[in-house]
């Protein structure tokens, strides 16, 4: 989206392992100690700042009008009359998103590539006469329109005569395998932990490490995602919402996806003292279910229910994985993409100016800066208020009085995240004093706040409780439009 955010960093530093701890990161010729600290990979980072994409669910659901199908669909079944991934990619970019994942196997098992290892896949259905690839078609759409690819794939197979005996695992790897190496590039590679029954009534045991090392092998970037990652994580609920409290890191050991999953809180919340950085995912659908279906068509979530899911996902130190699913011509249905519209035209016309841009900032030791200055600046002399401090407050002067009604912090995640708590207070012009706007958690990589507008001339940060040496990067007041 065009948004003129104000970053105070303009050097990235490379990291290692989210498994790793260092001592200092070099940023703009300053030492920050992450002593301590479990830290993102670069891939965690780049994958942050991609925010919002889209989830795209189709197939043999899409046509039968189920949720979760049995795996005896006949795949002729599978005939969108004019799929266009061209459309879809141009909506996505339209819209503002970064990227597509696409169920490129659901649990019925029917594979939307021309797959060597099963027999319910493109090349059986009527689709172009069983020559078609929706995965070599999304690969080149995303790829002209700019857009990062993902897909899902899911362990269960209510088809394949092999799930639930000992030889399955290497026949997911084998899918598993062409998708990683046929189609170039992917983010990140969407692991469900559902395992149900196949067709021969047995449960498949996963060999979780199996499946995640092969990821790691074809694709060493992709973030792979689930209960606990490694990459990124699910956040507990299937209603795009993070927790207010929302930390990046948890501790993974013991647990898998699925049934042996952590709490859904543990999920929703992360915890402070995680061992692993395993940033969360809010996954949620346009529409009432996952797969396309007439029935609802006039249930496309309004522009105002899409904004409450963006400022609690997004907004809350989370990334937005939102699902529009392809209707049975292969096209995305317009009372989808013109919601999307929609809630694009909106978050651009909120974000397009940043109030406090110009401002000057001061410290609670009386040092001033400019906060536009800041960004060429050795920022982090001034916005960092020691190694060992826990707490920190800093004012702005808006140069006049200025009327907003979101906030807009930032912490520089490739040293940890660490803010417990905070609050903003505004000066009241009336009675010449300080007050309390609100009071909230964790910022992470980003934190929006929505609030009534107010008008002030300053506005006080006040960092409340952190792990030592607390880092923002990003400080933005802006005046909403709507809701």
């Amino acid at each position: 989206m065009s948004r003129k955010f104000l970053m105070f960093c303009c050097v990235m530093t490379v990291l290692a392992s989210c498994k790793t701890t260092r001592q200092e990161t070099a940023v703009n010729n300053q030492e920050i100690s992450t002593e301590g600290l479990v830290l993102p990979s670069p891939q965690q980072v780049e994958w942050q700042q991609m925010e919002y994409y889209m989830f795209i669910h189709f197939g043999p659901n899409t046509f039968t009008d189920m949720e979760w199908g049995h795996g005896d669909e006949d795949p002729e079944v599978f005939n969108p009359t004019a799929l266009d991934a061209e459309q879809w990619a141009r909506v996505a970019k339209q819209a503002g998103m970064k990227g597509i994942i696409i169920t490129a196997k659901h649990h019925d098992g029917f594979c939307l590539w021309p797959s060597k290892y099963s027999t319910h896949t493109v090349k059986e259905s009527g689709w172009k006469d069983g020559k078609g690839d929706v995965l070599r078609e999304l690969s080149a759409a995303c790829k002209k329109y700019g857009l990062k690819m993902g897909v899902y794939l899911s362990p269960w197979d209510r088809n394949h005569p092999a799930y639930g005996t000992p030889e399955y695992n290497q026949v997911f790897v084998n899918m598993l395998t062409e998708v990683l190496t046929g189609y170039g590039d992917i983010f990140e590679v969407w692991f469900d932990g559902a395992n149900g029954e196949g067709p021969n009534g047995k449960r498949q045991v996963y060999d979780w490490d199996l499946f995640n090392g092969t990821v790691h092998k074809y694709q060493p970037d992709a973030l792979i995602f689930s209960d606990v990652g490694p990459g990124c994580r699910w956040i507990g609920n299937e209603n795009g919402i993070a927790g207010e409290t929302n930390w990046s890191t948890i501790n993974t050991e013991g647990f898998e996806p699925g049934t042996k999953a952590p709490a859904r809180e543990v999920l929703n919340q992360g915890q402070a003292e995680g061992r692993q950085w395993v940033p969360g995912e809010a996954d949620v659908s346009i529409r009432p279910g996952w797969f396309f279906s007439p029935s609802t068509n006039d249930k496309v979530k309004s522009l105002e229910h899409l904004l409450d899911i963006y400022y609690s996902s997004v907004g809350r130190n989370a990334n937005l994985l939102l699902n529009v699913p392809v209707n049975r011509e292969g096209l995305i249905h317009p009372n989808d993409s013109a919601r999307l519209m929609e809630l694009r035209r909106n978050l651009d016309d909120t974000f397009d100016e940043n109030l406090a841009e110009n401002a000057k900032i001061t410290s609670e030791s009386g040092k001033t800066a400019s906060l536009k200055k800041l960004t060429d600046g050795d920022f982090h002399t001034f916005w960092t208020p020691g190694k060992a401090a826990t707490s920190a407050s800093f004012t702005l002067d808006l140069g006049g009085v200025k009327e907003f009604n979101r906030l807009e912090l930032q912490e520089y995640i490739a040293a940890g995240q660490r803010v417990k708590s905070f609050s903003i207070e505004i000066w009241d012009e009336q009675q010449q004093e300080f007050r309390e706007l609100d009071r909230q958690t964790t910022i992470g990589y980003k934190r929006l706040l929505r609030f009534p507008n107010v008008k002030t001339s300053r506005v006080r940060i006040n960092i409340t409780d952190s792990k030592p040496g607390p880092v923002l990067s990003g400080l933005g007041l802006y005046l909403g439009t709507g809701f």
